[in-house]
């Protein structure tokens, strides 16, 4: 097989599973070379995604060494992106009666979602979460491609059990800027203890939903090594969680004007 054509196949092997880790002398056996002339093809990708900003390909030496290929996004990349997303929300025909946007086809987009998981991987990934955590059902799209980007589970904490589950742990949380109470279970068999976690949701108000996952996790004894929220509102000001990094910040939405005022995050802009 020619250089080129391996170069193409190792590519397409550590994009599509990024963060694990190859070994490199099965990639010199695949492929009937050796380690040598494999080390080269590497030097090659690697300094292609580097030259490009498309992520990072990182040799790991020792033992357990190998090749993996981390998707990390260049602070202007991350900036470029969210505000593209920005410009999606700001349409005039998403404001729905009631002062509502409407966000199913964002959250529902492959190529959007995927962008938006590799953000939240590079945010979140010297943490090194071993589960991203989120609760159903808008929220799985994004966490979802958050995990992928991980190259971890994703758990999927249910409004209501089932019987599949088995035993569930089950806990009330305040939701929303009225502080309604609502309920959310979780399988003991989906989280091992001291496991730790990365929660992740699409839109947070009040955030009483990711203080509730975050109270969750510590039934689970499991510890929560971050939590990120694709977008925010500027309502209510006082918010039941801070410790969190949302992505776009949404100040206003006039309906007279039809109008929708929205901003990357100021970690973003700075």
């Amino acid at each position: 097989m020619r250089r080129a054509h391996r170069i193409a196949a190792i590519t397409k092997t550590l994009v599509e599973q990024p963060h694990h880790i190859f070994a490199v002398g099965d990639f010199a056996d695949l492929f009937g070379v050796a380690r040598s002339t494999l080390s080269e093809d590497l030097a090659i990708i690697r300094a292609t995604f580097e030259n490009l900003n498309m992520g990072r390909v990182e040799t790991i030496s020792g033992a357990v060494g190998g090749v993996r290929y981390l998707p990390e996004l260049t602070k202007d990349q991350v900036l470029q992106h969210v505000q593209e997303f920005c410009q999606r929300l700001q349409e005039p025909h998403r404001i729905l009666p009631g002062g509502f946007v409407y966000t199913d086809d964002l959250i529902s987009s492959p190529l959007l979602l995927r962008i938006v998981g590799q953000i939240f991987a590079t945010q979140f990934q010297a943490e090194n979460p071993e589960y991203v955590v989120t609760v159903e059902t808008a929220g799985i799209p994004v966490a979802l491609q958050t995990a992928h980007a991980l190259n971890v589970p994703l758990v999927v904490v249910r409004r209501q059990s089932r019987p599949t589950e088995g035993p569930v742990l089950t806990m009330n949380f305040l939701s929303g800027p009225a502080r309604q109470i609502e309920t959310m279970s979780l399988s003991r068999r989906a989280l091992p203890r001291n496991s730790r976690v990365l929660l992740i949701d699409d839109f947070m108000k009040a955030g009483g939903t990711l203080r509730g996952l975050a109270d969750l996790m510590g039934e689970f004894e499991c510890p929560v090594v971050g939590k990120g929220v694709l977008i925010e509102t500027g309502w209510p000001s006082e918010k039941l969680i801070h410790d969190h990094l949302a992505l776009i910040y949404l100040q206003e939405v006039n309906v007279e004007e039809q109008k929708v005022v929205v901003q990357p995050a100021d970690w973003i802009l700075r």
